[in-house]
């Protein structure tokens, strides 16, 4: 009997693989940040539904909208991020600006917050800033390759 069975060769002999290679890296385009994407859009998912998590859509409404825009910000520049890295990652320092922003925020849209609130500003900000400092430190490091 005969073996039909697909076997696991070489590439490098097909006559395609040069352009298979190209298109890959092309593809790619130094996506070392991957990884981060999906922290990313979880942090904005996070964000936007916080109010409800930690429960105080009734204490702080002018929160309660602020961290669901927010949110949806983050949100929607992590898909930018994985839709478009190449043109996206110039706009990693915008993550860290949200960042500081949810950090000062409770303070300056909230009205007398409590210390849960004010922690999880603080710690949505802090992260944002840190995942915006890897993006723009992978994106820097991308593109300063010949």
């Amino acid at each position: 009997m005969t073996n039909v069975s697909p076997s696991r060769g070489d590439m490098t002999g097909h006559p395609d693989a040069s352009e298979m290679r190209d298109r890959y890296a092309r593809v790619l385009g130094g996506r070392d940040v991957a990884l981060v994407d999906g922290p990313v859009f979880l942090l904005g998912l996070y964000c936007a539904a916080s109010p409800w998590i930690v429960h105080y859509t009734a204490s702080q409404p002018s929160l309660v909208a602020h961290n669901l825009i927010m949110g949806i910000a983050i949100g929607l520049l992590a898909l930018g991020f994985t839709r478009a890295p190449e043109r996206m990652y110039g706009l990693s320092w915008a993550m860290c600006a949200l960042g500081v922003w949810m950090i000062v925020s409770p303070w300056i849209v909230g009205e007398s917050p409590d210390a849960g609130v004010v922690w999880n500003n603080i710690i949505i900000g802090a992260l944002a800033v840190i995942l915006g400092l890897v993006c723009a430190g992978t994106a820097a490091k991308a593109s300063s390759r010949p």
